[in-house]
């Protein structure tokens, strides 16, 4: 594949990598990301990090396609293992779900005393990486919300500093949401919250038929507050 262009989903996660970073892309799959910034001359170096053998595979051959093995750096390995410590200055993972994410810098935390940024797009849950940033002195700076072939991504910028900050009084529908996303409200944002309301309405209605047990109830309580929560967001508005 060209790699002059991405699909919309990377190219937000591309404008927030600081220009001329040395920059950690892990999961990076074809390294399509590391490859565009570097054409682009946007990046000074980058790591295309890969657990997987067929996409570590992938990243070598695409990287050397492109004629960029002397700037970008094709590694495997597991997470942050991937990157030495005052490496980069930025790290990006996307494509992923949010809790793996959040386990992904959890376990490499000694790997980010350098690191200046964070670009995350979780596929499912960035709620668990806004928690981990907010317990662990990482503050969202921006937050992003676009929808592409039909799915709807979110993309999660953060910088060093006192993960509460980014947050009003309402922090936990803000730690659901976004406190930038919940804000702004764009049509991707209401389409996301919209479905999943409506989602969490079908499973309540269906657990009225099983069996009552603590954890139905726990659930059905848990989802009710998450209703709640976005209902207050969003008030009636519909899709």
């Amino acid at each position: 594949m060209n790699t002059d262009r991405l699909s919309n989903r990377l190219e937000t996660v591309a404008k927030y990598i600081p220009a001329g970073s040395a920059f950690a892309d892990i999961g990076s799959d074809h390294a399509y990301l590391p490859c565009y910034m570097l054409k682009k001359k946007k990046a000074s170096f980058a790591i295309a990090g890969e657990v997987v053998e067929g996409p570590f595979q992938s990243a070598r051959r695409q990287v050397q396609q492109e004629g960029l093995a002397d700037v970008i750096s094709v590694r495997k390995g597991n997470g942050l293992e991937v990157v030495h410590k005052g490496e980069v200055d930025c790290i990006t993972i996307a494509g992923m779900g949010g809790a793996l994410i959040a386990a992904i810098l959890d376990d490499g935390k000694e790997k980010l005393d350098s690191v200046k940024r964070l670009v995350l797009q979780p596929n499912i849950s960035a709620y668990s990486i806004r928690l981990w940033l907010v317990e662990n002195g990482w503050k969202l700076v921006n937050e992003e919300i676009i929808e592409e072939d039909d799915k709807i991504y979110e993309v999660l910028v953060a910088e060093k500093g006192n993960g509460k900050d980014s947050y009003s009084s309402q922090i936990d529908a803000e730690l659901l949401l976004g406190p930038f996303l919940s804000k702004e409200k764009n049509q991707a944002f209401r389409k996301k919250w919209t479905l999943e309301r409506e989602n969490w309405q079908r499973i309540i209605e269906r657990m009225q038929t099983a069996t009552e047990t603590k954890e139905t109830e726990a659930k059905r309580q848990e989802l009710n507050w998450k209703i709640a929560l976005v209902q207050e967001v969003l008030g009636n508005e519909s899709n």
